[in-house]
């Protein structure tokens, strides 16, 4: 099988993943899934050499949900991944592509997520689950994770996950499957342990090896917003208004639907734009280029396949309105600007879970996307008002108004107003249709260096290192015997047990916290440190002083804790009691104190 497949009803799927597929706007595979669609669904194990972004999860998923029987609530497929985020990317994209499979369930577990969520949705079924090595671990060695019916192994990214420490776990993982299931083991690269693995436990596998477009035009200015606080509409038109060289655009979203829905929307706004899909007649598909190419349109809102072969000199613009699935994707959908010499500008909107996508665009494309800052109510009332301006210039110099001067004249001696008041009037009712300022109030302005760079180191780290159930087990297991203890208080020294550490005062950036946890509970600082970096994901060293009571503890933790860590400790227990994590605002000498009512500020 070669990449040249014109359709995904060559490789064998069935007819409810075809329908899905030109639902959610898959029209031609890419070439790993033209390769390893076949191969995984005659049932051989497989070693596909891909980068991310070149659509490796569909050809997996799709070949391995037409092996469930949706009728047996059991695990019938494991997809072990590196990270949690890939993990519920993973799991979401499975879940997309059942949308005509009654019955089916994913479940994504990973570190970090509470174990009796978890519990409680392996208690109920799932035919796919989807999971990071430690966790996945984990709940095998509970036995709260049965892999008897297991017929699909898929081992995504596995040289992440060499890289990240993992290799013994997934090695145990292998070892814990029943004997009989197909593997598939997908890498970027083949070093001497992956393939290693790929030999002791792959039967005769089918090695499938693509290489990934990466050339982009460099007279392309690429940049992408991240989507927050308005509608991607609202946000699409302001950007289009403040461009100051814009001439025309293609506006790519996923889906045929899309399309129509997008280009009727823009034309309300006042825009020239019309759909561009695979649902058009060939001599519709030519009038609209011919339009484009003419300027009787300036937007064209097409499908990746429906956009094909397009070259059109004045295309100064072209906005990912939906984020493409695959890099190639991406690198079809900038080609479409930046022609005939002229310079190019290609919009990227990014959607807080699909961050890990851009990085990879980049990674591919070898060239870095910068971010867009929002323009503002004020902004596209400016450009909207010069604009207005040079039209009246224009008029004023290209046209006789002495009619017209004239009708001004008239209104001036029966009204008894000034031609600045009249001229305010019919500005006004020139703009009716499009107003010059917009309604509405800006949303908080994004930072304009990366997605996180507001956040506090402590959080940062989060990102670059795996949990504590997510690391390697030998890691795990020698914390577990206290080998050299990985969580030490800062500035912690040793004392007499019966004397309290006496807590320091908040300073810099941190902030002190109470917990209903003390030595009373059996509790010691170590306890405090592993419960707050395992739950919470902040680093050892950027927990501050502990103060331990008899009936409670002090904490100091980083200001500025995002939502998700602040949730997370809000359901933390310590030795089986729930800590109650709340700001502290009594004395430092462990005497009466006062609290606030709410664990943490809204």
């Amino acid at each position: 099988m070669t990449a040249a497949v014109d359709s995904f009803a060559d490789l064998g799927l069935s007819e409810s993943l075809l329908k899905t597929l030109a639902e959610i706007g898959y029209e031609t595979p890419s070439p790993i899934q033209a390769q390893c669609i076949p191969a995984l669904l005659q049932g051989h194990d497989m070693i596909g050499m891909a980068q991310t972004g070149t659509g490796k999860t569909a050809a997996f998923a799709l070949p391995l949900m037409e092996r469930i029987d949706a009728r047996l609530m059991k695990p019938q497929a494991l997809i072990l991944t590196p990270t949690r985020e890939l993990a519920i990317q993973v799991a979401e994209a499975l879940q997309t592509y059942a949308k005509n499979l009654p019955g089916f369930h994913v479940l994504p577990i990973y570190g970090g997520q509470s174990y009796t969520i978890q519990l409680k949705q392996l208690a109920r079924g799932a035919h796919v689950i989807v999971g990071t090595p430690g966790r996945v671990m984990d709940h095998l060695e509970r036995q709260t994770l049965n892999l008897d019916h297991l017929k699909t192994l898929v081992l995504d990214e596995a040289d992440e996950m060499l890289r990240m420490g993992f290799i013994d776990d997934v090695e145990w993982i292998l070892e814990h499957t029943p004997e009989q299931h197909q593997t598939a083991l997908f890498s970027a690269t083949m070093p001497e342990p992956i393939r290693r693995v790929a030999q002791k436990y792959l039967v005769a596998p089918r090695e499938i090896k693509i290489k990934s477009a990466t050339a982009t035009v460099a007279a392309i200015r690429q940049v992408y917003w991240q989507v927050s606080g308005l509608h991607k509409l609202d946000a699409l038109t302001r950007i289009l208004e403040v461009e100051d060289d814009f001439d025309a655009a293609i506006i790519f979203v996923r889906t045929k639907t899309a399309t129509v829905e997008l280009a009727d929307k823009l034309s309300a706004r006042g825009y020239t734009a019309a759909a561009l899909n695979g649902d058009l007649n060939q001599q519709m598909r030519e009038r609209v280029i011919d339009q484009l190419k003419s300027g009787a349109l300036d937007i064209v809102v097409a499908t990746d396949v429906a956009a094909r072969g397009i070259d059109v000199a004045r295309i100064s613009h072209v906005v990912n309105y939906d984020i493409p699935y695959d890099t190639e994707a991406y690198v079809h959908r900038i080609g479409r600007t930046g022609r005939a010499g002229r310079a190019g500008n290609a919009i990227l909107f990014v959607a807080p879970r699909e961050i890990r996508m851009l990085r990879t665009i980049e990674r591919a494309t070898r060239q870095p996307i910068t971010p867009l800052t929002l323009p503002s109510r004020l902004d596209v009332t400016n450009k909207r008002v010069a604009a207005f301006k040079e039209k009246v210039a224009e008029v004023i110099n290209a046209e006789s108004l002495d009619f017209f001067a004239n009708i001004v004249s008239q209104i001036a001696e029966e009204h008894d107003v000034s031609a600045e008041e009249i001229a305010a009037a019919l500005a006004m009712m020139a703009q009716e249709d499009k107003p010059l300022q917009i309604a509405g109030e800006d949303p908080p302005r994004q930072a304009s260096g990366r997605h996180d760079e507001r956040r506090p180191a402590a959080f940062k780290e989060r990102e670059k290192k795996p949990r504590f159930e997510d690391r390697p087990r030998f890691e795990r297991e020698r914390e577990h015997r206290g080998d050299q203890p990985r969580f030490e208080a800062r500035n912690e020294r040793p004392r007499p047990a019966d004397k309290p550490r006496r807590p320091a005062t908040v300073s810099g950036d941190m902030v002190r916290y109470r917990i209903d946890v003390g030595r009373d509970h059996g509790v010691q600082v170590k306890d405090i440190v592993g419960a707050i970096a395992n739950e919470a994901g902040i680093e050892s060293r950027f927990i501050g002083r502990i103060g331990l009571y008899d009936e409670s503890s002090t904490v100091e933790l980083p200001a500025g804790m995002p939502a998700a860590a602040a949730n997370a400790l809000r359901r933390t227990r310590i030795r089986g009691v729930p800590i109650n994590i709340r700001p502290d605002e009594g004395r430092s000498d462990g005497g009466e104190r006062k609290f606030q009512k709410k664990p943490f500020a809204d």
